[in-house]
């Protein structure tokens, strides 16, 4: 009796211990699971943090704080994009490749200049995840006004765009040597329709692939729709315009020594004054030109056959708000918003048209005016000077950096500037209303407002125009005069995040 009691107390402590044993074990399971769950969050889905993001509207006026969600990538670049890095990044681990079997090779030409080719570079590779292509590095233009002979290599790192997005598509540099030369010579080109959404990529590109292995699209621009989208594209294409696409070292390294001068002398406002020669030929805005220079700029507009609009009336079109302002405008303006004479204001843009001839007036007014020209010796500027799409890369950094942001005109890089510094926590970006404000500077060089009129009514037009937290105006079937995603992505900024795991668009039609 007593072997028997003995023998089965020993058998519940087996029992238990084999009990506890099997709780440890489940919990290393579940532990494990979790982390590898947590691990692949970290891939596929965003982090998101609160962050309140400063943004205050006139001169010292008290700041409003909004407690807004964002990714945590993005709270990285608020604190990064204007520091100069003191210490060697360590080396980034690679992300494990995705695999899937590709449709077939998609071939780009980036028409255009740095910032829409820049946006193009986004759109083609959500097209190219979508559809599950191989993406070949995009070819960039060298044909356009500004004859720029960069590729890809040269603008962007590319290495690091191949690496950062390997968990979502392949990119390789080239076309493989294992398809044909006469492939190759004789690959099938196009241009997808404008404003397209996924269902035209799917239904209409994606059977192409049944007759040819490679396509090339001669033609990026605008090239997906700004909405109705599903929430995976305009991840994917935030991911790529602020994660993947980071320019070179040396435009990187150039770039954060501006940034860092105009920071040791206080704060800076940038001004991306569009008064250059080859926006005046096109827009055709010729106000304030002499006789002279409005024939050069028509002979100009007439030399570029892609160039559809010929007969332009300029007064009309500066009017109804579509012409880039005068440097002498844009004088008035800084001063009519509060802007005094010791501001630091860095102009990001080409060669002005009229020299210094034509920003004298704002010279005048304004004397901290500085260029890079003016802060970068010649030996460091001169490996880029005669890459236009170089310097623009430059002005960029530097503009997303600057305290206020202000463009004289709604171009691509405007726009892209806008988008990335509101991804950046909100940092003040001063839209003109340029309709508006030609209508106010009339008024007052005719005399019928004051000074104090013209100040005061400016104030008020741009009181909401500060780049603040808003949704995009989506106007159906017009999708030229709607908002441009990139220029404000709020996908991406507002909390709008899809569910665990749905960041990888459903698998596509296979061939």
């Amino acid at each position: 009796m007593k072997e028997f009691h003995h023998h089965h107390q020993k058998n519940r402590r087996l029992g238990t211990m084999w009990k506890w044993g099997l709780r440890l074990g489940l919990s290393v399971f579940l532990y494990t699971t979790l982390i590898q769950w947590l691990s692949m969050m970290d891939l596929w889905y965003p982090y998101r943090t609160n962050t309140t993001h400063r943004s205050s509207c006139f001169g010292n006026d008290n700041d409003n704080t909004t407690g807004l969600t964002v990714f945590a990538g993005q709270a990285a670049a608020i604190a990064s994009i204007a520091a100069v890095a003191t210490t060697a990044p360590s080396p980034p681990s690679l992300l494990p490749k995705r695999v899937y079997k590709s449709n077939g090779y998609l071939q780009v030409s980036c028409n255009g200049g740095l910032n829409q080719m820049r946006a193009a570079i986004c759109d083609m590779v959500t097209i190219a995840r979508y559809l599950n292509l191989t993406l070949i590095l995009p070819e960039l233009d060298k044909t356009s006004f500004w004859a720029d002979t960069s590729d890809f290599v040269d603008i962007f790192d590319a290495d690091h765009f191949i690496n950062s997005l390997r968990d979502q598509v392949r990119i390789v540099k080239a076309v493989p040597e294992k398809f044909s030369r006469k492939l190759r010579e004789t690959t099938f080109s196009m241009a997808p329709v404008s404003w397209s959404n996924e269902k035209y990529y799917k239904k209409k590109i994606l059977p192409l692939f049944r007759k040819h292995k490679v396509i090339h699209f001669e033609k990026t621009d605008a090239r997906l729709a700004n909405n109705n989208l599903p929430i995976e594209f305009q991840m994917l294409r935030c991911r790529v315009n602020f994660e993947a696409l980071k320019f070179t070292p040396a435009i990187e390294r150039l770039g954060k020594k501006l940034v860092s001068i105009l920071q040791k002398r206080g704060s800076f406002v940038v001004l991306h004054l569009r008064y250059e020669m080859d926006m005046l030929a096109f827009s055709g805005c010729t106000h304030s030109c002499t006789n002279e220079e409005t024939e050069e700029l028509t002979r100009m507009r007439y030399a570029y056959p892609w160039w559809k609009e010929k007969e332009i009336d300029s007064e009309t079109k500066r009017a109804n708000g579509l012409c880039p302002f005068t440097p002498e405008e844009t004088s008035l303006i800084l001063e009519a918003l509060g802007f005094t004479g010791d501001e630091q204001i860095y102009i990001a843009s080409g060669e002005i048209y009229g020299g210094e001839k034509r920003l004298a007036s704002l010279r005048s007014a304004y004397p901290n005016i500085v260029r890079k020209e003016m802060l970068l010796s010649s030996k460091e500027l001169g490996p880029f000077l005669n890459h236009s799409t170089q310097m623009a890369a430059l002005d960029y950094l530097v503009s997303v950096a600057s305290n206020v942001f202000i463009p004289s005109y709604d171009g691509n890089m405007a726009r892209v500037v806008e988008g990335h510094r509101r991804y950046s926590g909100f940092r003040k970006t001063i839209n003109l209303n340029r309709k508006e404000v030609v209508r106010l500077l009339d008024l007052f060089h005719n005399k019928t407002i004051s000074w104090a009129e013209f100040g005061y009514a400016v104030r008020t037009v741009h009181m909401h125009s500060m780049g603040r937290p808003k949704k995009r105006k989506v106007l159906e079937n017009k999708p030229k005069e709607e908002d441009y995603f990139y220029s404000n992505p709020h996908e991406c900024i507002s909390g709008f995040i899809p569910a665990p795991f749905s960041y990888i668009p459903k698998s596509t039609v296979k061939i």
